[in-house]
């Protein structure tokens, strides 16, 4: 039998890389982005794309923030935009191995297999997946994560792959609690 995903719990650090394919209509391929990601349950979630273009996404309950090097290109605080809470929920929840804080806005079918478990998440009605314009999300894996595939109301579809993951007793190094208390101060 598989198990559960493994719980991040505060206090724990969840590192590993990343590729994302999105699928859009229009497109003949996916358009790929990889990189590395930092989860800190409760403090927010580090997003470094590597290729094709270096990029650094913050998401805290605060709000979410993206920058590229020095130049600051978005700073954009929770409360002016109600949904960044939600998909900041929504992600870490996922990540950090809580099928339980998903289900304030998607119904939750779980299911195990010899290769892993495996979770299809669908809207509620006024839940997250409508500020997303998301149909269904499917989430496979083992001990952590393994993929995460956001089908959207358009045809359009984001892969996540995720590997080289680790789980540290933390604390977070000086930069990435710089980058994290800095979301939505502006």
């Amino acid at each position: 039998m598989a198990e559960e995903p493994e719980r991040i719990a505060a206090g724990q650090v969840l590192r590993g890389q990343f590729m994302q394919e999105r699928e859009m209509q229009g497109f003949s391929a996916p358009l790929k982005t990889t990189g590395n990601f930092v989860l800190a349950p409760g403090s927010g979630l580090i997003w470094q794309a590597k290729e094709p273009f270096a990029v650094t996404t913050v998401m805290t309950a605060n709000g979410v923030s993206q920058r590229n090097g020095d130049v600051q290109m978005l700073d954009l605080p929770a409360s002016k935009a109600p949904f960044l809470a939600q998909l900041y929920d929504i992600l870490g929840g996922a990540l950090a191995g809580d099928p339980q804080s998903l289900e304030q806005h998607f119904d939750v079918k779980r299911s195990e297999g010899a290769d892993g478990w495996r979770l299809v998440l669908t809207p509620k009605r006024q839940g997250a997946g409508a500020a997303m314009l998301v149909r269904q999300i499917e989430i496979t894996g083992r001990r952590f994560v393994d993929q995460v595939v956001l089908q959207k109301d358009g045809g359009d579809r984001d892969r996540l792959t995720f590997s080289g993951q680790s789980l540290d007793r933390g604390p977070l190094d000086a930069e990435e609690t710089k980058l994290l208390t800095r979301v939505g101060q502006r």
